[in-house]
């Protein structure tokens, strides 16, 4: 049986980074490109026509820049990924960016099969926030309701929250309380259905905001 691959449109407003791109994901038969187009209104534009899984997406265009062509996308089609591409690792740029919905970020100068295997990780809700990141929204947030959460999830779930939060992958949560990877996901639906959130980047600043990680150190033996 064939899979069914990723329909993946290209927004970009540099010709040649559009190009770029473009050959990246053709070395990979699970992605599709099924669009290319220019700035932010374009996207909406196109979103609305043909719904595509996957969008990257610029952050600086004209017309309609990325952060407010994500919003109005995931405002009406909260399902669809968003992955953020850009020159520089701008962090105010990159937590505006999750803020409004992105997934995760990819830097253009980045070696094409670690875009790969970072956009595999995206269809497969999988990528972990980098750390540089998480610290960043840990220094932003107000802790509150921290024993709230803490009452609703089974220790196992919190440890597993731990681990999502502090940017582990599933394979490293796993080694770290010697469980399988398919217990950690099924851990993770579970977590995610009682905090009534949607994916790997929503709980991590879920986390992060409740004040659930302070040690953002500590890595997996």
């Amino acid at each position: 049986m064939t899979l069914a691959k990723t329909r993946v449109l290209i927004v970009d407003d540099h010709e040649h980074a559009r190009e770029a791109i473009d050959v990246i994901l053709s070395m990979d038969e699970c992605f599709e490109v099924i669009g290319v187009v220019t700035n932010g209104q374009e996207a909406v534009d196109f979103m609305e026509k043909w719904l595509p899984d996957l969008i990257l997406m610029d952050i600086q265009m004209p017309v309609m820049d990325g952060l407010e062509a994500t919003s109005r996308i995931k405002l009406m089609f909260p399902y669809v990924k968003i992955v953020m591409i850009t020159v520089s690792d701008d962090m105010l740029h990159l937590l505006e960016a999750l803020k409004r919905g992105a997934q995760g970020y990819l830097l253009k100068n980045l070696e094409p099969s670690t875009w790969l295997e970072y956009l595999h990780s995206i269809i497969n809700e999988e990528a972990p926030l980098s750390r540089d990141v998480a610290y960043q929204i840990l220094k932003e947030v107000n802790v509150s309701e921290r024993r709230q959460t803490e009452d609703r999830l089974t220790t196992r779930e919190l440890d597993i929250l731990y681990g999502v939060a502090a940017g582990w992958t599933n394979k490293e949560i796993a080694s770290q309380y010697d469980i399988s990877e398919y217990t950690v996901k099924n851990h993770m639906k579970n977590i995610l259905q009682k905090l009534q959130l949607q994916n790997r980047v929503q709980l991590t600043r879920y986390a992060l905001e409740q004040g659930l990680v302070q040690d953002m150190s500590r890595r997996p033996k």
